[in-house]
């Protein structure tokens, strides 16, 4: 410890060149098998020098006299831009390393000579290095971050200061063939660094002027990789340079490619074991490439060849699949990569997704419509496309993604051309036609196209095999095969999978639409042979009915009915033959799924959609994990979509079905979990609610609330669950089942499950009456939370028509609300803080939250009747506001604060004068409990800004009559709201700032609002949109800038013009501000003040010695004085010019949005990590056209997703 400590002394001092030997012994202390303080206080010494600004001007003496890996690595991160490639690679070394960013933050400050004197250094290690065989081998690591932080230096020095660059680096490739390797190591960086890496690195005329550097300089590079492959011998040489060349190929001119012989010698090394993957890998690239027909000849010619080859490599004959499993792993990259080739050489050709306006030579220009054109390259053709077919019967998620891939864009072309054949608008589009000159050429185009289906017809159809055989789970489908292959219930969802099933629906549909017969006649035979036993498994028949269920909607009615009746049928019977518990699950929840699918079917068949009901309701006693739940959610599904059929008495029926059901209840429900009866009861209640006659509409509720509302039975052992007794005949099959003797102790059990006792609602209510005691039993609060559960259900699905029950017991149940909070701010004020988390208040709380959620899902639910909302709110104000202030924090409900939301985006301006109740019940209390930290409370965060947001939104007069500290509380409020690294409470923070923006900018309290916040929430907003933790909220916080922006273009004062001109005229200084000032009275003069906008200086007179011309000189100056000490790696031009491009580009959002991107990077502070937040706009806008898209397509929404009001009377 005494060493380290001289140590530390002796090394603080960088006058003087650094003791390399003391520095290896600090860094060899670090990594020492010393004692835990020792490497402590070696790491605080590094820590040290790695924080002293001189640090890095001692970098080429370490590198230099060390001999230690470590302490190279730790000095050379004086010159290193760190990204994650260089994380990993030095995984091993020095966590705590000198000067990190010195490139990333100081390069362009540093003096030339300097700069000079580095990348000179650089250059000459990596070239002493690599000159080499054994010290290139022995210090590849080192050589490797060298050669990055060479291309770092690059980015800022090449090309305006380091012109020979290109020229120097292919002059030292030809002195020898390890310098060459590294030298194609060297330029495969600096093209991924350009071209792959550069979005959200650097600014986009930076990336410009380095491609067009690239490009202008590739003859010289391209010229080396060929003499290299032509001359050279040396594997790992020939293996860099083609991985070099693999970099290039995307972007490089097509000139070097095709004029030159390079396909010729890409070819000649695929047939080669050690550069086939490599080779493949080029020509992979090339086949990408899309543009006009000059060398068409050269594709086909190179396709050809290719695929000669390849049946020589790989026999047409192979079993594909089961060559991948047992293959090595150089031979699946080979399959990996084989996948890659084919499905970029077909998908450069197929039409754009995003458009059916193609111009004419899109269809003579693809690869795939090349090699249409004769028999000798359609035969080629297809046998790439059989290639293919193998490839994804290949099991390998990531290979058959790829190919799924390509499939889903071959046939949406096809269906697209399919699709408008019978409209001539959109053929005329398609093609770049006019419609008057498509009458001669509508037969010839659609003979052309009909030729192509054919073409592809054997394809099409083994592809829908392909698609049936490996069709991917459904999110409705909740019985799985388990890794023991044990059929278990789904306990986690494989987002992965979901996105795999929508991709493969879709294909499906495409391909049904292409040809229902081979369709319908693919998937019956299929399921005959399930039936007959020869093709029987899980996953055989699991595959089948998912794929019957994707293609709902895709075929004509009639067609689909007959094909439905056969699947049904055969599934049916199917699940009557098959023997095993297990089998029968499986079976049950392939019908239950293919059922929930068709509601159009059902709707037009009632018998069958009764048969169908029935069959769930015996599902419904099944206890198989799964089974149950499923069966609950698939009858919620078809009620959905045909509820109007259960209330209407069908031909020959005596009652609706709702009525038989309702008399059945008990019975029906016997076996199914409480929250599975919760789900059946939504469903009753959605049949309920189609019921058109109130008098009918009322007695059905009557009957469905019977069991939770009235008293069945009573035991005088006390309360219990109400569901049991719906449950008893059940348990009492079960006790005779397995004790069938009454002296056994199954009789016994079923005893003493009856001597528990059930009571309702009523009973529960008079009881308590009697005695407040009763309601702290712990069977009972159960019994109140279930029964409260059901209610909620059911008031989800009926809306308004739910007012009866609830006004039946919303007065009761306000009383128990208060009563159990006051049982539980007790039991905490006398247990302490844990004693709220002991299961006694939990349940309490539990009943306090679903009471709440009773009332919101009712009052949100409901028709727009203000009579409700004078009916409900008033009664509440006391027993949950006046109770939610009295409340300890640990007892406060967050429900509270969106029950409130609810009731004000509800009810909106006739709650203002509530309002204030409101704001003095809830806030002042919330915002202790939430702004002490960002972990505390995480649910009354969210809704509590929800509230506020309400608030704003719909009662924003209540907020203008706030004392001024009550608003500033307010404004400081959605500052730590939006500061929040909680994504969703962070943006309900900006989504709040933006309209109190808005509402204060149109209010006569403008001035004063802007004049007090302004620059707060300017400065509040740049902190926030600077961090990368708050990257998400890039849209909102450029939308708040640009309003503070143009709300500054419109912010002129008379006075203040006035008063300016006649205090200042003559005055030194003033002549510069005199054409603004002539502007802002002409301005003036004419009227073009906006109606709101700021008439009051922003500036604080009593701070600032000279008044501003006006606010928008202000907001400039501060901005750019704020920005400048924030990032001082910037200079004052660059800051200065961002701000200057804000007000240029303030009404242009896509404008004013890219230079806040270029700033991001400009500034340094997001780098090559994942920058999509940054885009996620533009994104959600290409979904919305996407799904736009689909909707026109038959089938290619699910029914159940589909939001429209599906008649079905």
């Amino acid at each position: 410890m005494a060493s380290l400590a001289v140590a530390a002394e002796r090394l603080k001092d960088l006058s003087q060149p650094i003791d390399v030997s003391l520095l290896d012994a600090t860094v060899g202390a670090f990594y020492g098998t010393g004692s835990k303080d020792e490497r402590a206080a070696a790491d605080r010494i590094l820590q040290d020098l790695q924080g002293n600004p001189d640090m890095w001007l001692q970098v080429v003496h370490i590198l230099q006299n060390t001999k230690n890996l470590n302490t190279k690595f730790f000095a050379l991160q004086v010159a290193d831009l760190v990204t994650a490639l260089i994380l990993v690679l030095i995984s091993t070394a020095m966590p705590n390393l000198v000067l990190e960013g010195v490139i990333k933050y100081r390069w362009n400050a540093l003096p030339g000579e300097q700069r000079d004197g580095m990348k000179n250094y650089i250059s000459e290690v990596i070239v002493q290095l690599s000159s080499n065989e054994n010290s290139f081998r022995q210090e590849r690591l080192y050589v490797n971050k060298l050669n990055v932080i060479l291309v770092q230096i690059l980015k800022h020095e090449w090309p305006s200061r380091w012109r020979s660059f290109i020229p120097d680096l292919v002059a030292a490739a030809k002195t020898s063939e390890t310098i060459c390797e590294n030298c194609m190591a060297i330029l495969k960086l600096l093209s991924e660094e350009v071209f792959d890496f550069s979005r959200g690195e650097m600014t986009q005329q930076k990336i410009k002027e380095l491609k067009q550097s690239l490009n202008s300089e590739f003859q010289l590079i391209h010229e080396l990789c060929l003499y290299v492959l032509s001359a050279s011998q040396r594997t790992e040489l020939i293996r860099a340079t083609l991985s070099t060349l693999h970099a290039f190929l995307s972007w490089i001119p097509l000139g070097y490619i095709f004029e030159s012989p390079l396909l010729e010698t890409l070819l000649k090394y695929f047939p080669m074991p050690s550069y086939r993957n490599l080779a493949l890998q080029c020509l992979t690239e090339v086949a990408a490439l899309s543009f006009g027909d000059f060398y068409d000849l050269q594709y086909i010619k190179m396709y050809n060849f290719f695929m000669v080859q390849l049946q020589v490599i790989l026999p047409p004959t192979t079993n594909i699949p089961d060559a991948y499993t047992n293959g090595s792993s150089e031979e699946q990259a080979f399959i990996q990569n084989l996948a890659l080739f084919f499905t970029s050489f077909y998908k450069a050709s197929l039409l754009s997704r995003s458009s059916l306006h193609i111009a004419d030579d899109a269809l003579s220009n693809a690869h795939i419509r090349i090699l249409e054109s004769s028999q000798e390259n359609i035969s080629a053709l297809l046998m790439g496309l059989e290639y293919l077919i193998q490839i994804s019967y290949v099991d390998d998620t990531e290979v058959f993604k790829v190919c799924l891939d390509y499939w889903n864009s071959l046939v949406l072309e096809l269906f697209e051309a399919h699709h408008n054949l019978d409209n001539p608008a959109a053929t005329a589009n398609m093609m770049g036609l006019q419609v008057p000159l498509l009458h001669g050429l509508v037969d010839g185009i659609g003979s052309q196209i009909m030729q192509r289906r054919q073409l592809y017809a054997g394809t099409m159809s083994k592809l829908r095999m392909l698609m049936i055989c490996r069709m991917a789970k459904p999110e409705e489908v909740l019985i799985v095969e388990d890794e023991n292959g044990n059929i278990v219930r789904e306990t986690m969802k494989d987002n992965d999978v979901l996105v795999q099933y929508k991709i493969m629906r879709e294909t499906l549909i495409y391909l049904s639409h292409l040809d229902h017969d081979d369709t319908e006649k693919q998937m019956l035979k299929k399921l005959s042979k399930q039936l007959t036993g020869e093709d029987w498994s899980w996953n055989n028949l699991n595959t089948l009915c998912w794929a019957i269920g994707s293609i709902s909607g895709s075929m004509m009615e009639e067609q689909e009915n007959r094909f439905l009746v056969m699947v049904i049928r055969d599934l049916l019977n199917l699940c009557e033959i098959t023997k095993g518990k297990d089998n029968k699950a499986v079976i049950a929840s392939n019908i239950m799924y293919v059922v929930g699918q068709y509601p159009r079917f059902l709707r037009a068949h009632w018998k069958f959609l009764k048969t169908v009901v029935n069959k769930l309701f015996e599902f419904m006693h099944e206890t198989h994990p799964g089974v149950q739940d499923m069966a609950c959610d698939t009858f919620l599904k078809i009620v959905q979509k045909c509820k109007r059929k259960f209330v209407i008495v069908q031909v020959g029926e005596s009652e609706p079905f709702v009525s038989e059901l309702l008399s059945g209840l008990a019975t029906t429900v016997g076996d199914l979990e409480p929250h599975q009866i919760h789900t059946f009861y939504e469903s009753v209640a959605q049949m309920i609610h189609a019921e058109p006659d109130p008098q009918k509409r009322d007695e059905y509720l009557q009957r469905l609330m019977n069991l939770p509302n009235e008293v069945s039975f009573k035991i005088n052992a006390g309360p219990r669950d109400w569901f049991y007794d719906i449950r008893l005949q059940s348990i009492s099959r079960l006790a005779h089942q397995y004790h069938p003797h009454p002296s056994t102790l199954g009789v016994l059990w079923l005893l003493r499950i009856m001597s528990f006792g059930l009571q309702k609602w009523a009973e529960i209510i008079a009881s308590a009456r009697q005695s407040v005691e009763f309601l702290k039993d712990q069977d009972v609060i159960r019994t109140v939370l279930n029964i409260l559960q059901t209610n909620t259900s059911v008031a989800t699905s009926l809306g308004t028509y739910f007012l009866p029950q609830i006004s039946l017991i919303f007065l009761d149940m306000l009383n128990v609300y208060r009563m159990y909070s006051e049982l539980i701010s007790s039991t905490i004020a006398n247990g302490g803080p844990f004693a709220s988390r002991t299961s006694y208040v939990k349940l309490l709380r539990s009943v306090k939250r679903e009471t709440l959620k009773l009332i919101e899902t009712f009052l949100d639910k409901a028709e727009d009747q203000p009579q409700i909302g004078k009916q409900f709110v008033p009664p509440m104000m006391d027993p949950v506001l006046g109770d939610y202030a009295r409340n300890l924090p640990d007892a406060r409900e967050s429900e509270v604060l969106s029950l409130f939301a609810t009731i004000i985006n509800k009810y909106k301006a006739t709650m203002i004068d509530d309002v204030p109740r409101i704001f003095e019940a809830v806030f002042q209390c919330t915002l202790e409990m939430i702004t002490k930290n960002f972990e505390d409370y995480p649910e009354h965060r969210l809704k509590f800004f929800s509230l506020l947001r309400a608030i704003a939104t719909h009662c924003f007069p209540a907020l203008i009559h706030l004392s001024s500290p009550q608003l500033k509380l307010v404004m400081d409020s959605i500052i730590w709201a939006f500061r929040h690294t909680e994504r969703n409470i962070a943006e309900t923070g900006l989504n709040l700032l933006l309209e109190m923006l808005k509402n204060f900018q149109a209010s006569e309290f403008c001035n004063q609002f802007y004049q007090t916040y302004f620059v707060t929430i300017e400065q509040e907003i740049f902190a926030v949109l600077t961090d990368t933790f708050h990257k998400p909220g890039f849209k909102l916080h450029v939308l708040v800038l640009q309003h503070l922006f143009c709300l500054v273009l419109f912010c002129l004062y008379g006075s203040a013009v006035y008063i300016f001109v006649s205090d200042y005229n003559g005055v030194e200084g003033f002549l510069p501000f005199m054409p603004t000032l002539v502007w802002l009275v002409t301005e003036m003069k004419f009227g073009q003040v906006e109606s709101g906008a700021l008439t009051e200086p922003l500036w604080d007179a009593a701070t600032v010695p000279y008044p501003y011309p006006n606010n928008s000189m202000f907001v400039r100056e501060y901005t750019i004085k704020l920005l400048g000490t924030s990032f001082p790696n910037m200079t004052v031009a660059e800051v200065g010019q961002f701000v200057n491009g804000l007000f240029e580009s303030r009404n242009e959002l896509s404008g004013f949005k890219d230079r806040i991107r270029d700033f991001l990077v400009q500034s340094k502070e997001f780098s090559a990590q994942d920058n999509k937040d940054l885009y996620a706009e533009e994104a959600a806008a290409q979904r919305e056209r996407e799904r736009q898209r689909m909707l026109s397509i038959p089938g290619l929404i699910a029914p159940n997703e589909i939001q429209d009001e599906m008649l079905d009377s």
